[in-house]
C-alpha cells in the first residue's frame, strides 16, 4: 500500500473532481512479486485496506484483475466480481472495473453488475485487444492500457515508429501516445513517469495529430 500511502500525502485533503483508482485481485510473495489471486473471501479485506490507506470512506474505481502473467481469458470471475459488486452496493466503491480480461470476462461482469473500465495490455504494436476495444467504445466502456509505451513483455520496437516520429519533430513516447488517442475515444492513456520532463513529454502527445498516413504506416505488422 506504498503507493496509497504516496497519493494521501500528496494529495490529501482530495479535489472533488479527482478520481482515484486502485486494483484489487494480485496477492504479493515476501519479494513483493505477485504470486497468487485473492479469493472471493478475502476481497473486502483488500479492499477495507485500500480505504484505510487512501483514507477515504468510497473508493472511486476499482479494478478486478485476473490472473498473473497469463493471457486474458481461461477462467471465470463470476464469484469475485460478485464480492466486488456487493461492496458497490453497500457504497463502499463507486464504480467497478476489471483488468487483464477478454470479451467472454467482460459479458461475465456485466450479467453481474456494471463495469466502468477495461483495463489490459495495449499499445501501438501489441493490438491484439482491438476487437474488445471496440466493444468497450460501443457500449461507453472505458479503455486504459497498462504499458502504453510498451514494457512488460511487449516492449516497443522504436525503429518502426521512426518515419512518424520524424515528420512530427516527436518522441516515440509522444507518436504511441498520439497513436493511442487516435485509436478510439474509448481510450485512456495512463503512462507512468518519474519526473516531470517526462510528464511535460507525455502530455506534448496530446498537441500532435496523426494523419492516415500516418496511422497506416505505424499499424503495418
Amino acid at each position: 500500500m506504498a503507493a496509497n500511502d504516496l497519493i494521501r500525502r500528496a494529495l490529501a485533503p482530495y479535489a472533488d473532481d479527482l478520481v482515484i483508482a486502485t486494483k484489487v485481485g494480485p496477492l504479493l510473495d515476501d519479494d513483493g512479486v505477485p504470486s497468487s489471486q485473492a479469493g472471493p473471501d478475502e476481497l473486502r479485506g483488500l479492499v477495507e485496506d485500500n480505504l484505510r490507506t487512501l483514507g477515504v470512506e468510497r473508493l472511486d474505481l476499482v479494478y478486478l484483475r485476473v490472473g498473473g502473467l497469463n493471457p486474458p481469458g481461461g477462467e471465470s470471475i463470476s464469484d469475485r466480481f460478485a464480492v466486488l459488486a456487493e461492496l458497490r452496493e453497500e457504497g463502499l466503491i463507486r464504480h467497478l472495473g476489471i483488468s487483464n480480461v477478454d470479451i467472454a470476462l467482460l459479458d461475465e461482469a456485466l450479467a453481474i453488475a456494471p463495469v466502468a473500465a477495461v483495463q489490459n495490455s495495449f499499445h501501438v504494436q501489441d493490438r491484439g485487444d482491438t476487437e474488445l476495444l471496440a466493444r468497450c467504445e460501443k457500449d461507453g466502456i472505458a479503455f486504459v492500457p497498462f504499458f502504453p509505451l510498451g514494457g512488460g513483455l511487449r516492449p516497443i520496437d522504436q525503429t518502426r515508429l521512426t518515419a512518424v516520429m520524424r515528420r512530427h519533430g516527436a518522441t516515440a513516447a509522444q507518436i504511441a501516445l498520439a497513436w493511442l488517442l487516435a485509436t478510439s475515444p474509448a481510450a485512456l492513456a495512463i503512462p507512468g513517469t518519474g519526473s516531470l520532463d517526462h510528464l511535460e513529454e507525455n502530455m506534448g502527445a496530446g498537441r500532435i495529430r496523426l494523419t492516415p498516413e500516418d496511422l497506416a504506416a505505424l499499424e503495418q505488422d
